[in-house]
């Protein structure tokens, strides 16, 4: 088994407040995805999440990043539109065949997002996560789920996900709850309180609370400062190593404009540990 990593990045690779910031002012545009792969250990693409993506645009994403590095992918807004989200099976499909396994050992997790008002209702959401395959053309797919409305702050759902084996995106937003029970074998932060007057865009106190909080995820347990919706699951007589996780930790939202210093500022912290 290999060993569990904490990959930290940003959404997207494409931003014009990034040239001069990040970005060297005179990078060709065709580079960025090249610089911002050796910057970081992820990248979350959001684009899907407004269009299906070309193969070709698939596998030049591959090629520009090196092993070792990972996509995660937003699903398809249409995916998870539906009311009754089972009649959405022909859309997901259709995500899922829309060739992001092109980037084979470099797929990070599929993230399945709802809209604030999309409210928990377990038979519906047990009918959703059965629609998830654990493979898609031959590779091996893993699925996180940012849920936004209060109703999801119970622990039915935090025991659904874990039947699924489907992370539960912990989100710190000043809009949406935060959910930081762990129910997959990696897991999911989205940071989106950076603030353009920080010129790190979090803190340096709260980056090094995340990070902690990340390596804590790593290891295999749950932040004690962190509120739980349910119970930990009895742990299970195995090797300890196999209870680590690989952690995604995205910065996002907020002051889109901090989130690649907030990146390297925390990885630079986790490099000290």
């Amino acid at each position: 088994m290999s060993k569990p990593v904490i990959r930290i990045g940003i959404g997207g690779w494409t931003y014009e407040p990034w040239r001069g910031t990040f970005y060297p002012d005179d990078l060709p545009q065709k580079r960025e995805l090249e610089l911002a792969a050796l910057a970081f250990g992820a990248i979350e693409i959001n684009a899907t999440f407004y269009s299906r993506q070309s193969p070709k645009s698939w596998e030049n994403w591959a090629k520009a990043v090196p092993d070792g590095f990972q996509f995660s992918v937003k699903a398809w807004q249409f995916a998870t539109a539906k009311k009754n989200l089972a009649e959405g099976a022909s859309l997901i499909e259709k995500f899922l065949n829309s060739g992001f396994t092109e980037l084979g050992a470099k797929l990070g997790p599929v993230l399945w997002q709802f809209t604030p008002a999309r409210k928990f209702e377990p038979q519906n959401f047990a009918s959703f996560f059965s629609l998830l395959p654990k493979e898609q053309s031959g590779v091996a797919l893993r699925h996180a789920i940012e849920a936004r409305h209060e109703s999801f702050l119970t622990a039915d759902f935090v025991a659904l996900a874990r039947q699924h084996n489907v992370a539960i995106v912990l989100a710190d937003s000043a809009k949406y709850p935060l959910i930081a029970d762990t129910t997959a074998d990696f897991a999911y932060m989205r940071l989106q309180r950076t603030e353009e007057r920080v010129a790190t865009g979090y803190t340096s106190r709260a980056l090094k609370q995340w990070t902690e909080r990340a390596q804590t995820y790593e290891s295999g347990s749950t932040p004690a400062d962190l509120p739980s919706l349910a119970k930990a699951p009895a742990a299970k007589a195995k090797a300890k190593k196999e209870s680590k996780r690989d952690v995604f930790v995205y910065f996002i939202s907020g002051a889109k404009v901090r989130a690649p210093a907030a990146a390297q500022t925390m990885m630079g912290m986790l490099k000290e540990k």
